[in-house]
C-alpha cells in the first residue's frame, strides 16, 4: 500500500517543492512554504480513474428544506450568538485572547449538556487536575463529564469513534498534532490538517464539535485563514480582560445570523448572561457633560444602546491626533472632513478622541450622526441632554441616510426612557410614540441647527 508523503506548497503561487526553503523558487516569495500531506494514489485507482462512473444528481426542487434542530447550551446569550443553540454535526470555532473566558464558558455549557447528552472534553493545554480545580471554582465539580487530556490527533479520533459523544470540545486546535506531519504543533500545516480531519469526522458521525482557537496580536485567529472557511460558525470573544464584562460576536454562521452579540458578566462562579445589555452600557453620570450622547445601534437582531464620548482638545503638535476606541478610525477621519466641508466646522488643529463606553465595538455606520454630535458638543463645550438619543448614517455629501430596522431602534430607545430622538427623516414613523419627540433630519446642516436649538 502506498504511503502518504509530505510536500511544501507555496501559499502565494501554489508551487511545490520536496524540502522546505526560505524562498519559493517559483514566485521568489519569502516564508510562504507550508508543509502539506499528499496522499499517494494506488496504481489501481490511477489505472481506472478514467473508467469511473458519474455521480448521482439530486434535483433542488425535490429536496425538502428543514430548519436544523437546536441543542440549547443553558446560556441564553450563548444560544443567541449561535442562532438558537448548537446544531448536530456542526463545527464551531471560538477564538479570543488568553484568559478572556473561552474555557470557562465551554466548561459551563458542557456541564449543562452532560445532564442530558453524552459529551467529551478534550484538553490539550490543561491537565485533568487543572480542569477539576476550575470546575470546583465554578461549582461544577459534581458533574459527571468525561475528560481526555490529549494532543495527538489519532488518539483523539479513536476516542471519539469509541465514545460517540453528541458534543465534543477541543481545547485548543493549536495544540493538536498529527504524526503524518513533521512540523511542530500549532504550525499552519498541523492546524489545517487537524481541523480538516476533525471536521470530516463531525460531518460523518453527526457529533457537534467546538474548537477553541488562539488569536494573534492583531486579534485574528492564529493559523491558516482556511480554518475559518472549514468550520460552520466562527465566534470571537471581545472585551478588555481587565473588565468584568465579556462579549461574544458571531462573524460567520451557516445556521443563523451573523454579527449577533452575546454579553456576559465575569463573576467568581463563571460567566453569567446579561439579558439587558443596553442598561449595562448606559451607566452614565448624573451630571451632563459635553461630548456625550447615546447611539441606538443594531447588533444582529438586537438593538443596543451605547454611550459615545468625544473629547476635542487643542493640538500641541504639528499633526493633530485622531484616536478611536471601539469605532473605526478611518471613518472618523472621513466624518471630520464631511463636518468641515458641509458643516463649516474645522478640526484640523484639534486632537479628536472618540470612545464607545463599556468596551463594546460599534462597527455599523448608524453611529456617524452621534459621533459628529459629540465632536461638536465637545468643541463648543455644550452638553447634550440626558434624554437625547440618535442614529443615522452620514454620507460624503453631508446627507443623513436611513438605516435598517429603524422601528426596532425607536422601540428600544423609548423603552429605556429616552424622550428626544434624532434620526434620519426617511426613518420617521407615521405616528410618534406618546411622550416622545422625534426630530427627522435629511442633511448635516439640519442636525447642526438642531444642536444649536438645545
Amino acid at each position: 500500500m502506498a504511503k502518504d508523503k509530505t510536500l511544501f506548497v507555496c501559499n502565494e503561487c501554489g508551487g511545490q517543492v520536496q524540502k522546505w526553503q526560505g524562498q519559493c523558487p517559483h514566485c521568489l516569495a519569502w516564508n510562504t512554504l507550508t508543509e502539506q500531506v499528499v496522499a499517494a494514489a494506488s496504481p489501481a485507482s490511477t489505472r481506472h480513474a478514467s473508467l469511473a462512473g458519474s455521480g448521482a444528481l439530486t434535483r433542488l426542487a425535490s429536496i425538502e428544506a428543514k430548519d436544523a434542530p437546536r441543542i440549547p447550551t443553558g446560556s441564553s446569550e450563548f444560544d443567541r450568538v449561535l442562532g438558537g443553540g448548537l446544531v448536530k454535526g456542526g463545527v464551531v470555532l471560538l477564538g479570543g485572547d488568553p484568559g478572556i473566558g473561552k474555557s470557562t464558558l465551554l466548561l459551563q455549557a458542557l456541564a449543562h449538556l452532560a445532564k442530558q447528552l453524552p459529551v467529551l472534553y478534550v484538553s490539550g493545554e490543561e491537565s485533568a487536575q487543572q480542569i477539576a480545580l476550575r470546575a470546583q471554582r465554578l461549582e461544577l465539580s459534581e458533574t459527571d463529564m468525561p475528560l481526555l487530556p490529549e494532543t495527538r490527533l489519532e488518539t483523539v479520533l479513536a476516542t471519539l469513534e469509541v465514545e460517540r459523544p453528541a458534543i465534543a470540545v477541543i481545547d485548543s486546535i493549536q495544540t493538536v498534532y498529527t504524526e503524518q506531519l513533521t512540523s511542530a504543533p500549532g504550525s499552519v500545516a498541523q492546524v489545517r490538517e487537524c481541523a480538516q480531519a476533525l471536521t470530516r469526522y463531525a460531518k460523518r458521525s453527526g457529533t457537534t464539535l467546538v474548537l477553541v482557537g488562539h488569536v494573534t496580536k492583531e486579534g485574528t485567529l492564529a493559523g491558516p485563514r482556511v480554518l475559518e472557511h472549514i468550520v460552520d460558525t466562527v465566534l470571537y470573544f471581545e472585551g478588555d480582560s481587565g473588565s468584568s464584562f465579556r462579549m461574544v460576536r458571531a462573524f460567520k454562521n451557516r445556521f443563523g445570523a451573523v454579527n449577533e452579540l452575546g454579553v456576559f458578566a465575569m463573576t467568581e462562579k463563571g460567566l453569567k448572561a446579561v439579558n439587558n445589555p443596553s442598561a449595562l452600557f448606559l451607566n452614565r453620570s448624573e451630571r451632563e457633560v459635553p461630548g456625550s450622547c447615546v447611539v441606538v445601534a443594531q447588533e444582529g437582531t438586537r438593538p443596543l444602546l451605547v454611550e459615545i464620548q468625544a473629547l476635542v482638545d487643542e493640538a500641541h503638535s504639528p499633526s493633530a491626533r485622531r484616536l478611536t476606541v471601539g469605532l473605526d478610525q478611518n471613518r472618523l477621519a472621513m466624518l471630520l472632513a464631511v463636518l468641515h466641508r458641509h458643516g463649516g466646522i474645522a478640526c484640523y488643529d484639534q486632537d479628536v478622541f472618540v470612545n464607545a463606553v463599556g468596551g463594546v465595538r460599534v462597527l455599523e455606520p448608524a453611529a456617524d450622526l452621534v459621533v459628529l454630535l459629540c465632536i461638536v458638543s465637545s468643541l463648543r463645550n455644550k452638553p447634550l441632554q440626558h434624554t437625547l438619543a440618535a442614529f443615522g448614517e452620514v454620507g460624503l455629501g453631508g446627507e443623513i441616510r436611513p438605516v435598517q430596522r429603524g422601528q426596532e431602534r425607536l422601540k428600544e430607545a423609548v423603552k429605556l426612557g429616552f424622550t428626544r430622538i434624532l434620526l434620519p427623516k426617511a426613518n420617521l414613523p407615521k405616528h410618534a410614540p406618546p411622550g416622545v419627540s422625534l426630530h427627522g433630519v435629511a442633511h448635516l446642516s439640519e442636525a447642526l441647527d438642531f444642536l444649536r436649538s438645545l
